[in-house]
């Protein structure tokens, strides 16, 4: 007779998970097949990634994340967006709402495997993906935004010039190149429309207050400053922000400390009723409700 015994969960592990990666390919609702590595540890609950601008499942904040998540005994999901990695599909520029859909996606594949999704993270452009998310569906209660952008109108005319608006009226398209003169990409006035229409400010007034969202940003960070991370927490109702000290956008030298902040505030699943201030340790607290931190995480 065969006994079998059901696998040890995040809160009952005895030793380290086995963490089992597996290739899985979800269709979007464009036809277009995404995709993604999923880190199985044999439990219901889930985490699910997502990457940022012109950018992979494979980049290292996506991945060190999952391996951190699979260590205390979650399940990650990382994936591409279509158009990114190996995922079908075209780049484009702005696609916020179509990469929302991709998200989308993902979540009613786990859903209809009956996995609970306990967390949305996503990094730089990922980040306004989860956020728009949440703002269309209330069905994922925590969302984390790592290095999110506000202020969708600044930082186009770094990469596509001054006169961008007026190059792309005249040719329909602006080619992307780098230092070197080679092609990059291409910006279609459509997906330029897609970036400039997408309202951070509106977007984040629509996140019910049930859902806790997590702000995660470098104090250092020369893509994104940080005025746009301390905008969502004014915005955001039920917001908690943590900003790392000299860490840049990709938290470089501070994969460890991101990794921290973030799992503890995932472990916190389901909220508890206590407010975010109560749960904080005096010395971590700030006038704005936020916390800064070095080495050891304030929470």
């Amino acid at each position: 007779m065969s006994v079998t015994r059901p696998s040890p969960t995040h809160l009952e592990r005895v030793g380290p998970p086995v963490i089992k990666q597996q290739r899985v390919v979800i269709q979007n609702q464009h036809g277009e097949k995404l995709v993604g590595i999923s880190h199985e540890i044999g439990s219901k609950e889930l985490v699910i990634l997502c990457h940022g601008f012109r950018s992979s499942k494979e980049r290292i904040p996506m991945v060190n994340l999952a391996a951190a998540l699979g260590k205390e005994g979650i399940s990650a999901f990382r994936f591409d967006f279509a158009g990114n990695g190996e995922s079908e599909g075209s780049f484009q520029y702005g696609n916020y709402r179509r990469e929302a859909d991709d998200l989308r996606a993902v979540v009613q594949h786990f859903y209809g495997e009956k996995r609970v999704i306990i967390a949305l993270v996503g990094h730089s452009k990922g980040g306004n993906v989860v956020l728009l998310y949440a703002s269309k569906y209330n069905d994922v209660h925590t969302i984390v935004n790592i290095s999110g952008r506000f202020y969708l109108e600044r930082g186009i005319k770094g990469r596509l010039g001054q006169d961008f608006l007026q190059r792309i009226k005249q040719n329909g398209f602006i080619d992307v190149k780098n230092k070197g003169g080679k092609f990059q990409y291409r910006v279609t006035e459509e997906s330029l429309i897609d970036r400039l229409t997408t309202d951070t400010h509106a977007t984040c007034l629509l996140i019910q207050k049930d859902c806790r969202v997590f702000t995660v940003h470098g104090s250092c960070d020369e893509m994104v400053p940080v005025e746009d991370a301390l905008a969502f927490a004014n915005i955001i109702p039920n917001h908690k922000l943590h900003i790392i000290e000299g860490a840049d956008h990709e938290f470089t030298s501070h994969q460890g400390e991101l990794a921290s902040v973030v799992l503890d505030f995932v472990r916190s699943y389901p909220p508890c009723s206590k407010g975010i201030s109560e749960q904080l340790p005096r010395s971590c607290i700030r006038a704005d409700n936020s916390t800064r931190s070095r080495n050891p995480i304030c929470w």
